[in-house]
């Protein structure tokens, strides 16, 4: 009975090892053969199944073969112009790299006397570093097709073989041009998924692709709004308006970024650089004289906004500005010493705010108000009683 129980114990150990090398032969007949590679492929996933085979390095090693005969044959039948579905050709590349990975992290296991044995590594990384240009172009791919999640495991891909041991020695980080370009479309890709995380995951990388780096900063301001992380939303602003001060994307944002924690000091710092770089730009102007007026500098405000008006007479905002300024200095004269003062500066604010209301006619709760001091001080009646009747409503 002991030699019975023995010998099936035996039998059990050893009917899986031959069950395993005959499934790796037939693999291997079958691409020797040169058809039915996805055939074989199966037989050596099937046996992974099993976690009795997970540690053999030869599964993996016809299973590369079996995804890299496939690839060939799809790739051929490109060439010679057959039609083939161009999606799988980029499937088939990015399991080419992770069977290779896992075969090689198997190759890196040490034996029982704890020494490595790189079997297989340097030809798996010669060979695969050819097929990893089709890994960006996958990304491409799929960017055209507007799957950002896909496009962005690809340009992944391509970037994490940097930090593969299978491809120690390449320091593809530092010799690889494409690197920075990867990482930018990789930003991209986690800016149109809305994801702030992965738009931020490589943009260290990608400030290497100098020509895009203006659209990085976008993503990256973007991304920091997203996270509520106000000091790096600013930074991407601040940076991309020193880059580019007339872009229509930075400065508005920046200006903003201030004026709306009422910070009207740093806003006036901003426009007083976009202003050095571009005198007459009507933007910056109405920047300007709209920081002055906040900042109740209401003399400098008018003189902004008649620069301004001079270049664009058609520029309703400035008008109001003009006029408020007006207004507001008018105030802060004593009435009692200085009448005709007071009264020249509600003249001199009446033609700018009548011609904002004509500009700009539904915008009665900035005029409005505006007309009806000024039409006060100025008696002005019949105005006085329109002005009254509309603010009434």
């Amino acid at each position: 009975m002991k030699k019975s129980f023995l010998a099936i114990c035996l039998m059990l150990l050893v009917v899986p090892g031959y069950a395993q090398r005959k499934q790796i032969g037939e693999a291997r007949t079958i691409l020797l053969r040169g058809k039915d590679f996805a055939k074989a492929e199966k037989m050596m996933t099937d046996l992974l199944k099993d976690s009795v085979h997970r540690d053999n390095k030869r599964i993996y090693d016809v299973w590369l073969q079996a995804v890299e005969k496939q690839y060939a044959q799809l790739n051929e039948k490109m060439y010679i112009k057959q039609k083939v579905d161009t999606a799988q050709l980029f499937t088939l590349t990015q399991r080419l790299f992770t069977v290779g990975q896992r075969l090689d992290s198997l190759d890196m296991q040490p034996d029982k006397k704890g020494k490595v044995n790189l079997e297989y590594r340097k030809d798996n990384a010669q060979r695969l570093s050819g097929y990893r240009p089709n890994l960006f172009f996958g990304g491409a791919y799929y960017i055209r097709k507007q799957d950002f999640r896909k496009a962005f495991n690809f340009f992944e891909s391509y970037i994490d073989c940097d930090r593969q041991p299978l491809f120690e020695g390449y320091d593809l980080l530092n010799t690889d041009p494409r690197m920075g370009e990867a990482a930018y479309w990789a930003t991209y890709c986690g800016y149109r998924m809305n994801d702030p995380l992965l738009s931020l995951r490589y943009v260290d990388l990608a400030r290497r692709d100098t020509a895009r780096l203006e659209n990085t900063l976008q993503y990256i301001a973007e991304a920091g709004q997203r996270l509520g992380n106000d000091s790096l939303y600013r930074a991407a602003l601040w940076e991309g308006f020193c880059r580019d001060v007339k872009s229509p994307y930075f400065f508005p944002r920046l200006m903003d970024s201030y004026t709306s924690q009422g910070n009207y000091k740093m806003a006036d710092k901003v426009v007083d650089e976009a202003l050095q770089a571009d005198s007459l730009n009507e933007l910056f102007l109405f920047a300007k004289s709209t920081v002055l007026l906040n900042l109740q500098r209401y003399a400098d405000c008018l003189r902004y906004s008649e620069r301004l008006l001079a270049l664009n007479p058609d520029a309703s905002d400035a008008y109001y500005n003009a006029g408020l300024a007006c207004v507001n200095i008018a105030q802060n004269i004593d009435h009692r010493k200085y009448k005709k003062q007071v009264k020249r500066m509600y003249q001199r604010a009446l033609p700018y705010m009548e011609a904002y209301r004509r500009l700009v006619p539904d915008a009665k709760d900035k005029w409005g108000p505006a007309l009806y001091r000024i039409y006060f001080n100025l008696n002005m009646g019949k105005q006085f009683d329109e002005v009254d009747k509309i603010l009434k409503k």
